[in-house]
């Protein structure tokens, strides 16, 4: 059932996106060198490795590491890429993962592939048995500020609480967060 849903939701989102899509591809391109999309490994469901896309928000010669690891991430931000990504919008291309079935609408956001500590504590819990998602329980308690243990710890809750209801309330939350900023430290 959750495959369905997030497959006819993530249709439905890449319907309704396409043109701001398109637009902000343009915007991408004519602001700053190098392409649009930025394809990123990431580790999904059982730890199985997907390409994952986002709008480009960094210089190409931004280091392959979380931003949160940066110095001065600030440094390598495109002249759009603060507003893509205090906005959500360049998560925009992963309704792609979605379509495809890489990544769900709600789940612990898939980590980088070199985030090994990430992936060790998910794959103890038992979190790496779910698909990843374009948002989750996690994102909307802490997003980037917070520590691994608290994130895996959260993305265990959603693991045992999974539901249609409990889907519904985070993509609520989301929304609101998103509409806010909140959480947002690049």
């Amino acid at each position: 059932m959750k495959r369905f849903l997030d497959f006819s939701l993530g249709l439905m989102a890449a319907i309704v996106f396409s043109i701001p899509l398109l637009l902000l591809v343009v915007l991408v391109k004519l602001t700053s060198k190098g392409p649009a999309l930025y394809w990123s490994n990431r580790v999904g469901r059982y730890n199985h490795l997907f390409s994952m896309p986002k709008l480009r928000t960094m210089r190409i010669d931004t280091p392959v590491v979380a931003t949160h690891l940066l110095t001065n991430p600030d440094q390598f931000l495109t002249p759009i890429g603060g507003f893509l990504r205090k906005s959500s919008l360049d998560e925009i291309p992963q309704l792609w993962c979605i379509l495809r079935g890489d990544m769900s609408i709600v789940g612990p956001r898939p980590a980088l592939f070199n985030q090994q500590n990430l992936i060790d504590l998910r794959t103890e819990k038992g979190v790496h048995n779910i698909r990843p998602g374009l948002t989750g329980w996690a994102q909307i308690n802490g997003r980037d500020e917070l520590p691994i243990p608290e994130k895996v710890k959260l993305d265990l809750d959603y693991l045992q609480r999974q539901s249609l209801v409990f889907d519904i309330k985070i993509i609520a939350l989301t929304a609101l967060k998103v509409v806010r900023r909140d959480g947002i430290t690049h």
